[in-house]
C-alpha cells in the first residue's frame, strides 16, 4: 500500500512539473492513499447540536490498525452512561469493500450492519454509517471542475458521481488541498440534486509526513443539525493488540 502511495504522488508531481494538471481521479486517489500510521489510538468527542444550540456529548475511545490492506477501527463508547460500552467496528478493504458490526450492551448482542443499513444515521449523528468508512475511487467518476482558495488554502474542486445509480448521495464536491492531499470541504447532494450536507475540516496534525485529521465538522443543511468529531491524546504507530478488533472485544469492552 505504501509502495503504491509513493508511486501516486510521484506521478501527479511529474504531470504538474510538465505543466498538467491533475485529473479529478488522480486527485481523489492521491487523497485516498495519503500516508497514514500502522496504528492510532486516540479519544474521541462527538459533539451533536440541534437547532436550537442544544448540545449532546458523547465520549469515545478510538483504535485503529493496518492489517495488510485491511484497516480495522474500533470505536467503544464510554460515555454517557446509557450508551456506555457501545461498540462499533469497521473493517476497510484495498477494494473498497467494508464490514461493519455494532454491539449494543442492552441487547448484548453483536449485529453485522448490511448494506441496507449504511444509509442510516451512525448513533444520532449526522454521518451515517457508509460515512464512517472509506469510499474507494472507483467507486465514482470524478471530475476537476475549478479551483479555489479556502482560507489561505489553495484546493482543487473536483465533483464525484456515484457509479451505483441507487447510492444515497446523487454527488458529492470535494476542496482538496493541493500541497497536502487532504479535503478541506465537502459537500453531499441528496437523490433530488439539492445540497443535503457539509464536511467541514476544522483541524488537523502532522506526525512526520502522517496527517491526522483532528477535527471535522458535519453539518445538516436541511434539519440544521451538526455533528462535531474532535480526536485529542492522539498516539500514531504505538502497539495495538491484534485481538482488539474482534467481536469477542466488542462484548468484553474496555477494563
Amino acid at each position: 500500500m505504501k509502495n503504491f502511495r509513493l508511486i501516486s504522488t510521484i506521478l501527479i508531481l511529474v504531470g504538474t512539473l510538465l505543466g498538467q494538471p491533475p485529473s479529478g481521479l488522480e486527485i481523489i486517489e492521491n487523497t485516498y492513499n495519503r500516508p497514514t500510521s500502522k496504528t492510532l489510538e486516540a479519544n474521541l468527542s462527538m459533539i451533536l447540536e440541534n437547532s436550537r444550540g442544544d448540545q449532546r456529548v458523547r465520549e469515545i475511545k478510538q483504535f485503529t490498525k493496518e492489517f495488510g490492506g485491511v484497516e480495522k477501527k474500533l470505536m467503544v463508547f464510554l460515555k454517557p452512561n446509557d450508551i456506555k460500552n457501545t461498540t462499533f467496528m469497521n473493517w476497510s478493504f484495498e477494494d473498497g469493500s467494508e464490514d461493519q458490526w455494532i454491539y449494543l450492551p442492552a441487547l448484548k448482542k453483536v449485529k453485522r450492519i448490511s448494506s441496507d443499513s449504511n444509509s442510516d444515521y451512525f448513533m444520532g449523528s449526522d454521518f451515517t454509517y457508509d460515512d464512517l468508512g472509506d469510499r474507494h475511487p472507483s467507486e465514482d467518476t470524478h471530475k476537476v471542475t475549478g479551483e479555489a482558495t479556502i482560507d489561505g488554502h489553495e484546493c482543487y474542486v473536483v465533483e464525484s458521481i456515484p457509479v451505483d445509480e441507487e447510492y444515497m448521495y446523487s454527488k458529492t464536491i470535494t476542496w482538496v488541498i493541493k500541497d497536502k492531499w487532504i479535503g478541506y470541504k465537502k459537500e453531499f447532494y441528496d437523490e433530488d440534486e439539492a445540497l443535503l450536507k457539509q464536511l467541514s475540516l476544522v483541524n488537523y496534525a502532522e506526525h512526520g509526513e502522517i496527517i491526522v485529521l483532528t477535527e471535522v465538522k458535519m453539518n445538516n443543511v436541511q434539519n440544521d443539525h451538526s455533528t462535531i468529531m474532535r480526536l485529542s491524546d492522539v498516539e500514531v504507530n504505538k502497539d495495538i493488540a491484534d485481538n482488539m478488533f474482534t467481536e469477542r472485544m466488542m462484548k468484553r469492552g474496555l477494563r
